[in-house]
């Protein structure tokens, strides 16, 4: 993102979206925020709000507090989601998701803060 542009607002800044880049030259999707690709290295990757849509790739149910703020969340479980836009990202999520469950997120409190939660997506 060049110095003239404003960063889209995500669960980070307080709104609830999602946030991610995308690379102008080669096309790869990327999470954290950078100002080039990291795939192929073309500078000012533009910035886009992901669907919230993905599937779990991998999940971690916590069950011991890592913090006095989380203690009341216990059991709590941390999942790994491939994004319908190709990025993975790690969030919270419902307690039984297994690998391979469709997934949209939803904002949810945690410790004090919004961040992005996924449950399963319901059928239609």
């Amino acid at each position: 993102m060049s110095g003239s542009e404003r960063a889209l607002a995500d669960w980070t800044t307080g709104e609830q979206a999602i946030v991610y880049q995308s690379c102008a030259a080669c096309g790869s999707p990327q999470y954290f925020r950078r100002s080039f690709c990291a795939v192929c290295g073309a500078a000012d990757p533009v910035e886009k709000r992901a669907s919230g849509e993905g599937v779990v790739y991998a999940t971690s149910l916590v069950c011991r507090a890592a913090t006095p703020e989380t203690r009341a969340h216990i059991p709590y479980n941390i999942v790994l989601v491939d994004t319908a836009e190709g990025f993975r990202m790690m969030a919270h999520g419902d307690n039984d998701l297994a690998i391979g469950d469709r997934v949209t997120a939803r904002f949810s409190q945690f410790a004090g803060r919004v961040v992005p939660y996924f449950e399963k997506t319901k059928e239609v």
